[in-house]
């Protein structure tokens, strides 16, 4: 099976990376069920990266819906060490305009209906989740987005993404209470691929592009559908920039990450003592430590 240490996680508006070469379409099957949708494996910027299109390349999956075990399973099954991963968001600030981009360092669960872990079956694990982002990698995203100098597009270091159940939007009660929390932008499907991420060991940062103002916002009866909906599209070719160049520079000097190593001290079960059928479903986590 073809490997990339570096992949791409697409949201909406963002089902495909254009400048992606030498493309080979990957169907990966893990202990977890089927990813999104194929892995999409490619030459971008003369690094290999493989791509994945969060909703399906139809957006045919609700947040609820997503395997996100599997989507994560799925990139450490080919070796990813680094993941970007591009949402849209809604914004919770009045100076995080519609067309910015966020890069989160923290975030807030509000979901209820979420797998978010690996472990379990005869296998307990805690990983440290006090910093859920890779500092190092959202460095770079930043660094990346502040040097391309984007048209309409301010960069936003830092903030709080908090995410949401869904499908339906916030209420304007619940939009009020998460500003009244300092939060910057809401989503809903971050935290989830955050956690496994760290599972898996894998360094993981956000690109969060703004779409439009959360209900809180006074004029956000004056939003309408196709204003959302070209937001989308001018944040897909903006991401598409950005994604391109942290590539390029991941690819020339990976940075480290305490994510590569987030299991070392958070295995509590000792290993001879988990049934050997949970030691196989994960053994691609737990190789190196058995």
């Amino acid at each position: 099976m073809t490997e990339a240490k570096i992949g791409i996680i697409g949201g909406s508006g963002l089902y495909k990376m254009d400048a992606l070469k030498n493309i080979e379409e990957v169907k990966v099957e893990t202990p977890f069920g089927s990813p999104s949708d194929a892995l999409i494996v490619g030459n971008l910027e003369g690094i290999t990266v493989a791509f994945l299109a969060r909703h399906g390349r139809n957006h045919h999956l609700l947040p609820s819906e997503l395997p996100f075990r599997a989507n994560i399973y799925a990139m450490k099954q080919l070796g990813v060490e680094y993941i970007i991963s591009a949402s849209a968001v809604g914004s919770l600030k009045e100076e995080v305009k519609p067309l910015d981009m966020v890069i989160p360092d923290q975030f807030i669960d509000r979901t209820k209906n979420r797998i978010s872990t690996f472990f379990g079956e005869g296998l307990v694990a805690h990983v440290t989740f006090g910093d859920p982002v890779c500092p190092n990698l959202a460095t770079i995203l930043a660094d990346v987005v502040a040097s391309l100098k984007l048209s309409a597009v301010n960069l936003h270091r830092g903030g709080t993404y908090v995410c949401m159940e869904g499908p339906a939007f916030s209420t304007k009660a619940e939009s009020h209470l998460y500003r009244s929390w300092d939060a910057t932008v809401i989503g809903m499907t971050n935290l989830p691929e955050a956690k496994l991420a760290r599972e898996a060991e894998i360094a993981y940062a956000t690109l969060a592009l703004v779409t439009d103002y959360d209900c809180w916002h006074p004029d956000h009866d004056s939003v309408t559908v196709e204003m959302v909906i070209a937001n989308l599209q001018h944040n897909a070719v903006n991401a598409q920039k950005v994604i391109r160049e942290t590539v390029k520079r991941l690819g020339q000097n990976p940075p480290e990450s305490a994510a590569h190593s987030a299991l070392k001290y958070a295995l509590l079960t000792p290993l001879d003592k988990v049934p050997a059928t949970t030691k196989d479903k994960l053994g691609l986590l737990l190789k190196k430590y058995l």
